[in-house]
């Protein structure tokens, strides 16, 4: 069938598609590099014109021009399900965004019961020959922002990848309002951070505890792709992928010869995520790659489909973890980091799936720039504020450079004896007189 009527008539002009938006509307901008990007610019300079726009995102890897325009969100209200560094900033500055709590899993949920839409724009590669428009890099839950909003408008750019998917990948364009033909920007890209010799040493304790079959899990940051890089040093082969978020140590994994995912208890042969941010590399591997299977997050994320893979490793960062064997991975105080992503439904899955192991990684250590002193990340409590992303009867493994500790099945005093060993020497004392007052260490502990 010929859709090039259709696509003629739906097609307008980014600042039709900016005009769009009234005041007082919730907007969603996609997520991670399917922002739009000249709709966006459009609706930057409706600025003077607009009052209480409230946006919907996360995962920004650059800044909308709605936040140049707005710095101080007086007119657009930054709402964030995940932060970037740009969401970040955003929600750290007072009034102009916020954080709204999930677990990942629940997304599509979340739009479909609880969220209000009137206009989505969504960055999208261009139409098949049947009329579809993929949804590139994000099958995680854009399928369910389109059957609530009132009004879908997809920007193309030639740019984006066509991510091959199981299921709610891609958009009819019978489903869409409006089309706008963008102009095709090269993708942003999330560079991969360099890891140090914490992180390596980190990364070897856990690599020692995978083995042949694996299907992994991997996080966003300097450890997990330190993680990545000694795996591709090692002998361990016929790996499989089962991830929330792609990242480019999975394509270097694969180019290593590690990955097969022969072994899969589902979804065999296949890469499966939910999102992608990496480099072009990562970009030019995905694109029309059948390996690859993007697949909206109540798919990815839920527990119980986790749990079916055996051998299923997660790997993921914090930014504190307590005596108690409680893990912070959003905010230190009221100090908005990240957000809880996946990480809850990955530890769960993974330590409920046949010999499966879910592991928090941190340094034992960070620099605090205000005072340039060196602080413990393992503490008593956390500082008033912080989130509680993993509580502590779901911890599994917990792993500094200092060693690795399974909190399953441990009391109180066997954990605050556990986790302090996993602390640098020099904070341990502290802890121990901390973990007394609390009455969560034995004498017998020393």
């Amino acid at each position: 069938m010929d859709y090039s009527k259709e696509y003629a008539e739906k097609l307008i002009t980014a600042t039709q598609a900016a005009a769009m938006v009234e005041s007082n509307s919730w907007v969603d901008y996609a997520w991670g590099a399917q922002t739009p990007v000249s709709i966006d610019r459009e609706l930057a300079k409706r600025v003077s014109e607009l009052k209480n726009v409230k946006v919907r995102g996360g995962v920004l890897l650059s800044v909308p021009e709605i936040f140049n325009e707005d710095p101080n969100g007086d007119v657009f209200i930054w709402n964030a399900w995940h932060a970037g560094g740009p969401d970040r900033s955003r929600i750290n500055k007072t009034d102009a965004g916020f954080y709204i709590p999930l677990r990942y899993s629940e997304l599509p949920k979340y739009y479909r019961q609880n969220c209000d839409v009137d206009v989505a724009f969504i960055q999208v590669p261009p139409m098949d020959e049947h009329g579809y428009f993929n949804f590139g890099l994000n099958a995680s839950h854009l399928m369910a922002v389109c059957e609530v909003a009132k009004k879908v408008v997809v920007e193309v750019n030639e740019n984006m990848p066509r991510a091959l998917g199981g299921f709610e990948a891609e958009i009819h364009i019978s489903k869409v309002d409006a089309i706008v033909q963008g102009e095709n920007p090269d993708l942003v890209e999330l560079k991969g951070g360099s890891f140090g010799d914490v992180d390596r040493k980190v990364a070897e304790l856990i690599v020692n505890e995978l083995s042949d079959r694996s299907c992994l899990q991997l996080g966003i940051g300097s450890m997990p792709n330190a993680v990545g890089s000694l795996i591709a040093e090692s002998d361990l082969k016929d790996l499989g992928v089962h991830t929330e978020m792609f990242v480019d140590a999975f394509v270097d994994l694969y180019n290593a010869g590690k990955i097969t995912g022969a072994y899969k208890n589902i979804d065999r042969f296949r890469q499966t995520y939910a999102f992608a941010a990496g480099s072009k590399k990562l970009y030019d591997f995905i694109d029309n790659n059948p390996q690859c299977m993007a697949a909206p997050v109540d798919y990815t994320n839920d527990a119980r489909v986790i749990s079916s893979i055996d051998n299923f490793i997660s790997i993921n960062n914090a930014v504190n973890v307590d005596l108690w064997g409680q893990v912070s991975s959003e905010s230190s105080g009221a100090k908005h980091i990240s957000g809880a992503g996946g990480q809850l439904d990955f530890v769960l899955g993974s330590y409920l799936a046949n010999n499966g192991k879910s592991f928090i990684c941190l340094s034992s250590t960070f620099e605090n720039k205000k005072t340039g002193q060196n602080e413990s990340r393992i503490v008593m409590n956390f500082e008033e504020g912080s989130a509680i992303t993993v509580a502590r009867p779901n911890t599994n493994y917990i792993v500094t450079e200092y060693g690795i500790f399974n909190c399953k099945g441990k009391s109180t005093w066997e954990r605050a004896e556990g986790i302090i060993n996993l602390a640098a020497p020099e904070f341990r004392d502290g802890l121990i007189e901390q973990a007394e007052k609390s009455n969560i260490w034995r004498r017998s502990n020393r």
